[in-house]
């Protein structure tokens, strides 16, 4: 409690330090998201100056997102030279509202020319400003959007808080619809498991592939692996624990509100899960939160890696967006209560999610569509990439009597009792959890377990707000249409909830989402799409369906939306390509040399024995093992650098297939040769440190 938001300028710093009249000002954009009074910018940004300055900051920083996935910031010094020469720290209105970065070298996807590099900063004032301390000093952070010389977004930020005002319109006239009279603005929330992997340092160091892409393009699965699931929630180690216990800290000095930590299923893996936060809160607070684990590894000795799939043979790494959407008056939207047949604003809005991922799913896998989760989604590990709903056995049953013209009644959940009288009785949830759903109700928010652990979540959080949005109008509309004839409220809602069902319960579905049965009926019966790679979803962009979607609730225009695919398709490409040439290096330079070393002495250890009257038929088989996967391995090295030279690609669309369904294999075949002559290889000889050491921590 004493260091809670020690580093924030909160809303309970501001009162101290602003007149009532300016407090009061800034709190109602905060609380009803009305319009920014810019005349009180001058007061708020001397109080905020006085306050960073005494928590020993010299510098200032306009943070924003650009594409990229990253944070990106520009430091200014508070510092103004006086005619007189002298110096003071100075902070204008002016300056907090709007910075100017150079914008040329940030990815626009076509939306300006390389010559044009103004781009503008614009303060958010819904996410407070804190101050950053490092072994290099303390520097004033300021959340805003950042947007070009025309007013498009280049950012991550804009969208996610246009995605949420045009969410608030739809549910209020829903809500309005229901009968509140008083409705405040409403908000989605979000709360984002992290996970990641930790290794020593000085191992990463010895790995190219993980120093430049995150990940192991090479490397034999250790003997152990999760497969005693011995790590999962098991004693965190020691050298860990203390590690999170600074991140923690530095965590809540920043007000960001880390719940849970434990290990995750592989080994060398762990997750951290915040609270709930307002959506673009937690979006700017998991940006804080992926940079802290980042740096904070360092002062460890350790690295901290956030890709999809760092290892093969076990585990990668997800962000479970855990979103809900809820107000100050009805709270939240989406909790069923005691009894969910009977709660009709709950069934409306639930009902509005399903219609939602039914007709715009594959928007969804289009939003974290990344080459990093392209190893994860569809595997056993993680949700597979065809997007279904679950929502529990008692409400999918709720759902269907409703379907089914019949009265809805929804059965609870009741007691466990233990068989040990000195245990307590247990309330069992009225459903069970379906971890193989990339889409899941898990009592009063639905879970995006799709989400890559190294993405951004504002993404998903834009694709989610805009779904509901246009969901929300439509069972506005039409429970408007049914009141009109005269329906009573009852009535006209389950009437709207039965078409909903009736159109679009195909998407609903609470079995086994690994299985093969699934994915047939998924694609064959319920006409449902099967993105398996990056390059077949993110062409979902550019379906005329989803560019009307955001340019009816306003949250991007045609050509924000034709740039976002423009650069995911760009980043998806060079990643790709990046890796390929890794492969290609490492195969080459380190590889291939340390093989040789090694047939060099087997070579000399047979002809020596030769010499002493002994056949060795087991060296001699080794060295033609070798010699052999090494062959196999140098030429799959040809045939993917032969690859690599193509470049006859015209539309994007078509490089993009080619780095998915040519480039991807070549690398996989290169690396199952390289990988079974680690198994071969003299330990001592081996160029790149191994499984067994990288993933367990000592």
């Amino acid at each position: 409690m004493d260091i809670w938001a020690t580093d924030v300028f909160n809303l309970s710093k501001m009162q101290t330090r602003l007149p009532k009249d300016v407090f009061e000002s800034i709190k109602s954009t905060i609380h009803t998201g009305s319009k920014l009074d810019v005349s009180v910018a001058g007061i708020v940004a001397a109080a905020m100056k006085d306050w960073a300055i005494s928590k020993g900051a010299l510098f200032y920083t306009h943070i924003f997102y650009p594409l990229t996935n990253i944070t990106a910031e520009k430091h200014d010094g508070f510092i103004s030279v006086q005619r007189d020469g002298s110096a003071i720290a100075e902070f204008t209105g002016k300056a907090l509202v709007q910075g100017e970065p150079d914008g040329s070298s940030f990815p626009n996807g076509g939306n300006r020319s390389t010559s044009e590099a103004r781009a503008y900063t614009a303060w958010d004032v819904t996410s407070f400003p804190y101050v950053m301390e490092t072994d290099n000093g303390v520097t004033l952070y300021i959340p805003t959007v950042f947007f070009s010389w025309t007013g498009e977004a280049l950012d991550k930020k804009m969208p996610l808080l246009r995605s949420n005002a045009a969410m608030s319109n739809a549910a209020t006239r829903l809500l309005k619809l229901l009968g509140n009279s008083e409705v405040a603005t409403v908000n989605s929330s979000c709360g984002a498991e992290q996970e990641y992997f930790l290794i020593d340092a000085e191992y990463a160091q010895s790995r190219p592939d993980i120093l430049l892409t995150g990940r192991t393009l090479f490397g034999r699965p250790a003997a152990k692996g999760q497969q005693f699931d011995d790590h999962y929630f098991g004693a965190i180690p020691e050298r860990v624990q203390v590690f999170m216990q600074e991140v923690e800290e530095r965590l809540y000095r920043l007000g960001i509100p880390a719940k849970t930590r434990h290990n995750e299923v592989a080994p060398g893996q762990f997750e951290i899960a915040p609270f709930f936060e307002a959506a673009n809160v937690a979006s700017d607070h998991q940006q804080v939160t992926m940079t802290i684990l980042k740096n904070t590894a360092k002062k460890h000795g350790f690295m901290c890696l956030l890709h999809e799939k760092p290892f093969a043979g076990i585990n990668g790494s997800g962000k479970h967006v855990n979103w809900s959407v809820g107000n100050a008056t009805q709270g939240n939207l989406l909790d069923p209560g005691d009894n969910p047949h009977t709660n009709l604003q709950f069934l409306l809005f639930c009902g509005a999610v399903i219609r939602g991922i039914h007709i715009y799913g594959p928007l969804l896998r289009a939003v974290v569509a990344t080459a990093g989760n392209d190893h994860r989604l569809g595997a056993n590990e993680a949700p597979p990439a065809i997007i279904s709903v679950y929502l529990g056995k008692q409400l999918e049953d709720v759902f269907n009597q409703i379907k089914q013209g019949l009265v809805p009644s929804s059965t609870p959940g009741g007691k466990m009792n233990l068989g040990v009288l000195t245990l307590p009785e247990i309330n069992r949830d009225p459903s069970d959890r379906n971890r193989t759903s990339p889409f899941a109700f898990t009592s009063n928010r639905f879970e995006f377990r799709a989400v890559g652990s190294n993405q951004s979540v504002s993404g998903p959080l834009i694709a989610m707000n805009t779904i509901l949005t246009d969901s929300l109008t439509w069972v506005a509309d039409q429970l408007e249409t049914n009141l009109s004839n005269g329906k009573a409220l009852d009535a006209a809602v389950i009437a709207v909830v039965k078409e909903i069902m009736e159109a679009h319960s195909a998407v609903v579905f609470g079995g086994n989402g690994y299985s093969e049965e699934w994915h047939k009926q998924a694609v064959e019966e319920r006409r449902l799409l099967n993105l398996r790679t990056t390059a077949d979803a993110l062409p979902i962009l550019k379906k005329e369906s989803i560019k009307e979607l955001f340019e009816r609730t306003k949250v991007l225009s045609a050509s924000e939306l034709e740039s976002r695919f423009n650069v995911y398709v760009e980043q998806y490409i060079q990643v790709i390509e990046m890796e390929a040439k890794l492969v290609i290096s490492i195969a080459k330079t380190m590889i291939s040399p340390a093989v040789s070393r090694h047939l060099s002495e087997l070579s000399t250890n047979i002809t020596n024995l030769k010499q002493i009257g002994i056949e060795s038929e087991f060296a001699l088989s080794c060295a033609k093992t070798v010699a052999s996967l090494t062959k196999q391995m140098m030429d799959s090295v040809t045939e993917l650098d032969n690859a690599l030279s193509t470049h006859h690609f015209i539309p994007p669309e078509e490089h993009m297939e080619y780095c998915a369904k040519t480039l991807r294999p070549m690398m996989d075949k290169v690396r199952k040769y390289a990988d079974a002559l680690e198994g071969e290889v003299a330990d001592d000889l081996w160029p790149l440190p191994k499984y067994q050491k990288m993933l367990f921590i000592k």
